[in-house]
């Protein structure tokens, strides 16, 4: 069982940054492929970012490449999502999740353990 806890939601303007932290339990953080991925009102849940586990590879959905940042820090078990240049249509509840699989994935379904969430509204 992988617990985690979101954090470095808020409101924004146009234009500005935030950076998102997900914190994960267990011992064995460097395990897990880490993602993100985000559900505006009335979307599906979509993918945004996600980084392996050694922190060496990091894939990102087209609508955020260049202004979103996937890190990770493992021996702090945290993966973090820098998000700048945000625009009104990143609004969203982001969610950070694991997956146990050893590669990559853009698809939600390849995610074990997910996060309550955390809310971003960006203010036109």
């Amino acid at each position: 069982q992988v617990q985690l806890v979101e954090s470095g939601g808020g409101l924004v303007q146009a234009g500005g940054s935030l950076r998102l932290s997900c914190a994960a339990s267990g011992r064995t953080f460097s395990n897990y492929v880490m993602g993100w991925f985000r559900q505006a009102p009335g979307k599906e849940r979509e993918f945004v970012a996600t980084i392996s586990r050694s922190g060496g590879s990091t894939y990102y959905a087209d609508s955020v490449k260049g202004r979103f940042t996937i890190s990770r820090d493992n021996p702090k078990n945290t993966v973090d999502l820098q998000m700048n240049s945000l625009k009104p249509e990143d609004t969203a509840v982001y969610y950070c999740a694991v997956n146990l699989r050893p590669f990559p994935s853009t698809l939600n379904t390849r995610y074990d353990y997910w996060g309550q969430g955390t809310q971003v509204t960006v203010s036109s």
